[in-house]
C-alpha cells in the first residue's frame, strides 16, 4: 500500500557521518580484497530470491530502460536483470574496481562512491541499492543521491537490515542498519510515493523481520 510519509521516525536517527577521505579509502580497501572472496562475497545470485523478485516485479518491462544499481559488488543482481531483460542499459556503481572487474559483460560500470553519484540529474528511470546502503556512511545524501539520479515518475528500491535486529550478524565499524521509518521518511524528501515492507529470501518462508525493502517512486 502506497502512503506518503510525513512525521517522526520509528526510532532516532543516528547522527549523520561524513565520507571523508581516511575512511573512504578503508572502505574502498576493505571490499578491494574482499572481491577475492567469492564464498561471501558471490558473483551470481539464486533469481528465485526475493531480494531478486521484488525488483523484477517492481520495474516491470526494463525494454528501452536505463537501470542503475548502486554499491552493486561483482553485480550479480544486475546480472540477473540483463539475463531477463537484454533490451535494458544497466549499469553497475561500486567503490571498489576490483570487485567491477568481476561484472559480467554487456553491464556498463562505473568506480564512485554512492554519497557522490557520478551522473547527470534524471540519467536512469530506475535505480536500487540491495545491501549496500548500510555502507554508505552518510546515507542521507546517498539516498538523496540515487534520487536525484532517477527519472521523474522513475522508481527506487532499498533492501537492507532492520535496525531492529542490529547485533545479529557481524559488521564493519562503519556499517549502518536502520529502521523502517527512518528510510521512508528519508526516500518522502525526494519521492512522492513510499512504503515498505519485511523480506525474506525465499517465497515461501516468513519474514523473520531481518531484511527490509523500501519502494519508492519519485
Amino acid at each position: 500500500m502506497w502512503r506518503r510519509v510525513t512525521g517522526k521516525s520509528e526510532s532516532p536517527v543516528l547522527p549523520p557521518r561524513m565520507l571523508d577521505p581516511d575512511l573512504r579509502a578503508e572502505i574502498q580497501r576493505s571490499f578491494d580484497e574482499s572481491s577475492h572472496d567469492e564464498e561471501h562475497f558471490p558473483s551470481t545470485i539464486d533469481p528465485r530470491i526475493q531480494h531478486v523478485q521484488i525488483l523484477l516485479k517492481f520495474f516491470g518491462d526494463l525494454t528501452d530502460k536505463r537501470v542503475l544499481d548502486v554499491g552493486c559488488g561483482k553485480g550479480r543482481f544486475a546480472r540477473v536483470l540483463h539475463e531477463q531483460n537484454p533490451g535494458a542499459e544497466i549499469w553497475g556503481l561500486d567503490i571498489s574496481e576490483e570487485m567491477l572487474r568481476f561484472v559480467p559483460a554487456g553491464i556498463h560500470t562505473r568506480a564512485g562512491s554512492m554519497t557522490e553519484l557520478p551522473f547527470a540529474d534524471s540519467t536512469f528511470d530506475f535505480a536500487y541499492a540491495t545491501e549496500s546502503l548500510e555502507h554508505a556512511v552518510d546515507i542521507e545524501r546517498a539516498v538523496h543521491e540515487m534520487c536525484r539520479v532517477v527519472k521523474p515518475g522513475g522508481k527506487l528500491v532499498i533492501v537492507d537490515k532492520n535496525a531492529e535486529h542490529w547485533g545479529k550478524l557481524k559488521t564493519s565499524a562503519w556499517e549502518r542498519w536502520f529502521t523502517r521509518g527512518e528510510l521512508e521518511k528519508l526516500l518522502a524528501r525526494d519521492c512522492a510515493k513510499v512504503h515498505s515492507e519485511f523480506l525474506s529470501y525465499w517465497e515461501d518462508v516468513e519474514p523473520d523481520g531481518l531484511f527490509l525493502a523500501w519502494f519508492a517512486e519519485k
